[in-house]
C-alpha cells in the first residue's frame, strides 16, 4: 500500500486541500493526515498543535482556526471536508493530541464520512488509540513507533492496535516477520529514498508512507 504523507506533500503543502487534492490523482492507495481539536470541538487538519500568531488550536474556537491560511493561501480544512476529497481511498488520521472530551466529535466526524469502513486512527499517545478502541472497538486503529521495542507486539496489544506504524530506519525482517506472526501490519515511515524503500518493500512492509507516491511506486515497481 502506498500511503501519501499528509497529503501528496512532496508536491504540494502538507496536509492542505491541495495536497489531498494531489494524492487522488496520483491514485495513492491511502493518505495519512493530522488532526487537532478546537477549543468548541471541531476536528481540523493540521500538524501543528500551535497557529503562527495566534496560539494553540486547542485554545481557539473553529472560526479563528478556518480563518487562517496556510502558506499556499488555501484555509486550515475540517477534517469532514477533507474525508469527501478522499473519497474511497484508505485514510490514517494520526490523533496528535486529543482530550477526552472531544472523542465523541471524532468519531461523528469519521462515522459521517463517504466511506466511513476504510478509515482507521493512529497516534504517538497510545491511550489515545486504547480509548478510541474502548469506545469504537471496530475502528482499525494503529500505533506509532520511533523505537523498536523488545515486543512490539506486546506494545500494539497494550495500544489495542492491529497496525504498527514504524519509523523506517528501524524496521528490518525480524520485526515484519513478528508482527506478521500475530496476524498484525506494518506501515513503514516517511519514507523519501527510493532504495529505502525498495528494501522495504522486499522485507514485507504491507505500507509505504512518504511524501512522493511517484518514488514509492517505483520502489514497488522494481522489488
Amino acid at each position: 500500500m502506498l500511503v501519501a504523507h499528509r497529503g501528496a506533500s512532496g508536491d504540494a503543502y502538507e496536509n492542505s486541500p491541495a495536497a489531498f487534492r494531489a494524492a487522488v490523482a496520483q491514485r495513492a492507495d491511502g493518505v495519512e493526515l493530522d488532526v487537532h481539536a478546537t477549543a468548541d470541538g471541531a476536528i481540523v487538519v493540521h500538524h501543528d498543535a500551535d497557529l503562527p500568531e495566534r496560539g494553540a488550536i486547542g485554545a481557539l474556537p473553529a472560526r479563528e482556526v478556518l480563518a487562517h491560511r496556510l502558506p499556499n493561501g488555501e484555509p486550515i480544512p475540517l477534517l469532514s471536508d477533507v474525508l469527501t476529497i478522499l473519497g474511497d481511498r484508505d485514510v490514517w488520521v494520526e490523533v496528535k493530541a486529543l482530550d477526552a472530551a472531544h472523542d465523541a466529535a471524532l468519531l461523528r466526524t469519521l462515522d459521517a464520512a463517504p466511506f466511513p469502513n476504510r478509515l482507521a486512527v493512529h497516534s504517538f499517545d497510545h491511550r489515545i488509540v486504547a480509548r478510541l478502541g474502548r469506545l469504537r472497538p471496530a475502528l482499525s486503529r494503529g500505533a506509532l513507533l520511533v523505537a523498536y521495542p523488545v515486543d512490539p507486539v506486546a506494545v500494539m496489544r497494550a495500544a489495542t492496535a492491529t497496525t504498527l506504524w514504524q519509523e523506517w530506519t528501524m524496521i528490518d525482517a525480524e520485526l515484519v516477520e513478528t508482527v506478521h506472526a500475530a496476524g498484525c501490519r506494518v506501515i513503514a515511515w516517511t519514507v523519501n529514498d527510493e532504495a529505502a524503500a525498495r528494501q522495504l518493500a522486499r522485507l514485507g512492509v504491507d505500507g509505504l508512507c512518504g511524501n512522493s507516491i511517484s518514488l514509492l511506486r517505483r520502489a514497488r515497481e522494481a522489488a
